[in-house]
């Protein structure tokens, strides 16, 4: 069996509510099948037949029933409590119609390490169960007390020699302990009974609160689980790809986008694999333009700062609120909403330059991704678009005039040249995302737009510890940032900030014409300029001219960055203007907490909440 042919299933622990609430969000993402989880059933006002027979109208089988812990080499009279207790489990899950149960490696203080003495009492365990129809997938938990290695569970498997009588493989718990995953394609494929799948970051802890909290989709972290999959599926696995997750905030998190999440990282570890039935990702060419919508106070404001960074109004869309402001290939427009808080500006939109927007947008759809739908005459450009887990609209399109239906034929075109300040494109969008969309958002850029993750940053703030992390492919590049704590009063004022970056061959030059053009930008400390010589020793004639014009520099073994930034405008929206020199590719994360400081002094100066 192929990947592409693989049933996927997701156990119900991966999501929050209820036993009835994650089944419905399982089988509204589209999945086959479910693990149910013993506290989940336990819990549940069902009974086991009722779960069943919800299960089958919902289209899905139960395809294993755990967890069955501390079971196998304990003295006789533990042994003979287990097997009754194994003797219930059994009733519940022929009411279930589930003929897999998960037995862990025990952890017991009863257990003896002796491995004889395991396999002798799981031949006996998969004797009763093959007595009613039933199969034991043994799985090496990392922290088991005496096997805590797939290899290790495999000897004792192999030593029991019954039919009835498997391998549960867990990624975590062979990738967390560092183990070599090459040597799974040398077990009999019909020896694999059941493969779960979890990707985490690299963490230095205790294994056992690794799992049980940090746990995360494939895709939204550091495991290679393309290579691990691979090696299961060689050795001739025939069964479900299961989701198994342990994670603090999915089980907070609604569990519908959570299953969506949890589906589309399947899809997408399938299509890395090479075989999943999904269209390829276009080629994209950058950035198109970015849409702030504004109303009527901060659109005033936003038109005022472009004008001041160097961009001219060069057109008015034909049947919407929305102006087109331009500087090189840097295009913003601005969309005029409802009157709602005085001066509140928001990023709405994004615009990627696609080779195929049809196609993109298809391969959106296949994942999941919400299509929106959009309202414009017969005349006007139909863009393709879905919804970004924040909510952010994402736009499919070619700005080229001679593709014939360029979304620039929308706009009636104005006479107005701006004065320029030597902004030639748009090198980024960051977004901040709530807390518990921030993996997701950097899933959903990954899987649909094909772009690549780069590692996650931290960084102590004004207000705290702030994750980063950018997904970029070419000249598209977003950064993803979170606050990962924020309650109360004490609290920015600011709480979800959103900035445009633009391109520019000549920091120093562009911030001192837009000063000359009255643009809003932010004054840098002299304190920074002072410790930024005692740690990277810049030229001293360039040091002056930083300090001179509030231009912030990084440098790292590739190259050099010097950026600058606006003062917040609209509530949360504030731009950058970025140089880059030879290889540099970060975003400067080592200056953002000056640029926070900052902020807050220039809202605190404004007379507006910090």
């Amino acid at each position: 069996m192929s990947s592409t042919e693989a049933r996927r299933s997701i156990a119900t622990v991966c999501l929050s509510g209820t036993l009835e609430d994650k089944l419905t969000a399982a089988a509204r993402a589209g999945f086959d099948g479910v693990e149910i989880f013993e506290n989940d059933l336990v819990a549940s006002s069902w009974s086991a037949k009722e779960i069943s027979e919800h299960c089958a109208d919902l289209g899905l089988s139960i395809d294993l029933y755990q967890p069955f812990r501390d079971f196998e080499a304990v003295p006789p009279a533990v042994l003979a409590r287990n097997l009754r207790r194994a003797e219930l489990k059994f009733d519940v899950m022929e009411q279930l119609g589930a003929d897999t149960m998960l037995v862990c490696s025990s952890v017991s203080p009863d257990a003896v390490d002796d491995d004889e003495l395991a396999a002798e009492q799981l031949r006996l365990l998969a004797e009763r169960a093959d007595a009613r129809g039933l199969r034991i997938a043994y799985e090496a938990l990392a922290w088991g007390r005496f096997v805590n290695t797939y290899e290790h569970s495999w000897r004792i498997v192999r030593r029991a020699a019954h039919p009835a009588l498997g391998l549960c493989l867990d990624s975590f718990h062979i990738l967390s302990r560092g183990s070599d995953p090459a040597a799974i394609r040398t077990i009999p494929g019909e020896k694999l009974f059941f493969l779960q799948l979890a990707d985490a970051p690299r963490l230095q802890m205790d294994v056992l609160q690794w799992s049980r909290h940090h746990r995360l989709f494939p895709g939204q972290g550091a495991f290679d689980l393309t290579t691990f999959t691979g090696h299961v599926l060689a050795a001739g696995y025939r069964g479900p790809l299961s989701l198994e997750v342990f994670n603090d905030v999915f089980r907070q998190a609604d569990p519908a986008p959570a299953a969506v999440d949890a589906m589309r990282s399947l899809l997408a570890l399938q299509e890395s694999l090479g075989v999943a039935d999904l269209p390829a990702a276009p080629e994209l060419a950058g950035h198109a333009f970015v849409e702030l919508a504004a109303d009527d106070v901060a659109e005033s404001e936003l038109a005022a700062a472009l004008r001041g960074l160097g961009f001219a109004e060069t057109g008015h869309h034909r049947s919407k609120p929305v102006r087109l402001w331009q500087q090189g290939d840097a295009r913003i427009l601005l969309n005029r909403t409802e009157p709602g808080p005085s001066g509140s500006a928001s990023v709405g939109a994004v615009a990627v330059e696609s080779a195929d927007p049809v196609g993109s947008a298809r391969r959106a759809q296949r994942l999941l991704a919400p299509i929106l739908p959009r309202s414009h005459r017969a005349d006007e450009a139909d863009l393709s678009a879905v919804a970004a887990p924040d909510g952010t609209s994402v736009f499919f399109c070619r700005t080229g005039a001679e593709t014939g239906d360029s979304w620039l034929g929308d706009f009636t075109v104005t006479d107005e040249a701006g004065p320029g300040a030597g902004v030639t494109g748009i090198d980024h969008l960051a977004l901040t995302q709530p807390f518990d969309h921030f993996d997701e958002a950097a899933l959903f850029y990954r899987a649909v737009l094909g772009l690549e993750p780069e590692p996650v940053t931290e960084f102590a703030a004004p207000f705290g510890l702030v994750r980063s992390r950018t997904v970029a492919s070419g000249r598209v590049r977003i950064t993803l940032e979170s606050a990962l704590l924020r309650r109360g009063e004490w609290a920015p004022g600011v709480r979800e900030p959103q900035r445009v970056a633009f391109t520019t061959a000549d920091a120093l030059a562009s911030a001192s014409r837009m000063r000359e053009l009255g643009a809003p930008l932010l004054d840098i400390p002299g304190n920074y300029y002072d410790d930024l010589d005692a740690r990277l020793a810049p030229d001293p004639e360039l040091l002056t001219a930083l300090r001179q014009q509030s231009v912030l520099y990084d440098r790292d073994e590739h190259g050099e960055l010097l950026h600058f930034f606006t003062v917040v405008l609209g509530g949360r929206v504030f731009f950058e203007v970025v140089q880059r020199i030879g290889g540099y590719a970060g975003d400067g994360a080592a200056n953002s907490p000056i640029r926070m400081a900052a902020h807050r002094r220039q809202r605190e100066a404004r007379g507006t909440s910090a």
